[in-house]
């Protein structure tokens, strides 16, 4: 099935970015594939892929960090790369790994980082207490940034990343490092910036974080396989979500995967969640023969509704077969 890009149905909206047949290679590595991305401004937009698939590659050329090798990109109005210089002061970009100074205190990285988007001295103190009370580090000023914890790395880099009140933010795979509690705060965080008019755009590979996000673009191997909102996503997948409960959960999902009509089947806990060909006229009673046929128990057959687990294997699983 050849995916759509749901957004272009939606009403115009103004843009913070636009990107046309974006190419990257790196020797005969092509890490970005013809990649054509329409952000609206004042969301969340989620890049959604494993590692290796093209997201950071693609967020360093959006942000003028690298040269395309072929493609156009207008952020926020600006032309990149020639005008990258020009955008520098009108976005943030925090990357998955900590880059800030760890021998420096958590006061001292928030004074240089203000020192860097050339605040003027009232600006920047009005800047940096803001940041400080917002991101809970009053009690980390004069403590080592390389002694915090992933968490309190992670609101640093956010408050220092955000100091120059930034139209578009870049985020890199934030929370990689990070404990689901910290990680829910720093959506949180992140909805509040888009409330402000903030535009977002994150990558990541928790599929609870994409389901968060305004809008999804998944992208596998440097190629766009779908785009959209999570709920439109869902219900375009080309495939049937079927559970399937046994007292053999392994030997009936090993069974099933055999199967010309079955995309693939995973497990959770004792049951099977079964992506079924969507051609298949009745995938419930299709699987019932197959399990009855090899002899093997059968507690439940059901249909249920996909998730973004389900939308990103029928998105990709062609490129993953052999052959």
């Amino acid at each position: 099935m050849k995916w759509i890009s749901l957004l272009q149905l939606q009403p115009m909206t103004e843009l913070a970015i636009q990107a046309r047949q974006l190419d990257k290679t790196f020797g005969k590595v092509r890490a970005v594939c013809g990649l054509n991305l329409e952000v609206p401004r004042s969301q969340i937009y989620g890049f959604l892929g494993p590692n290796g698939s093209g997201k950071t590659t693609a967020i360093r050329m959006l942000c003028g960090l690298l040269t395309p090798t072929a493609g156009d990109i207008n952020v926020l109005g600006y032309s990149i790369p020639d005008e990258a210089e020009a955008l520098r002061l009108k976005v943030g970009y925090m990357t998955q790994k900590f880059s800030l100074f760890e021998d420096l205190t958590v006061s001292e990285n928030l004074q240089f980082m203000a020192d860097i988007y050339t605040l003027e001295r009232k600006t920047k103190q009005q800047r940096i207490g803001l940041a400080i009370e917002r991101y809970g580090l009053n009690r980390l000023l004069k403590q080592r940034a390389g002694t915090l914890s992933g968490g309190q790395k992670q609101r640093l880099a956010l408050a220092a990343s955000t100091l120059h009140q930034p139209e578009l933010l870049f985020l890199d795979e934030p929370t990689s490092a990070v404990d689901p509690e910290n990680r829910r705060s720093f959506w949180e965080s992140l909805f509040d910036l888009v409330d402000e008019g903030t535009t977002i755009l994150v990558s990541t590979h928790y599929m609870d974080e994409a389901e968060r996000c305004h809008a999804l673009a998944i992208l596998d191997k440097g190629t766009l396989m779908a785009e959209g909102s999570p709920e439109e996503l869902q219900q375009a997948i080309d495939a049937h979500i079927v559970i399937v409960e046994s007292e053999h959960p392994r030997q009936v999902g090993k069974m099933l995967e055999q199967q010309d009509f079955v995309h693939s089947s995973a497990q959770v806990g004792n049951v099977l969640r079964v992506m079924v060909a969507h051609d298949q006229g009745s995938p419930e009673k299709a699987i019932r023969d197959v399990i009855a046929r090899e002899g093997l128990n059968l507690k439940e057959c059901t249909i249920t509704k996909p998730g973004l687990e389900d939308v990103f294997v029928a998105a990709t699983r062609s490129r993953k077969k052999p052959g």
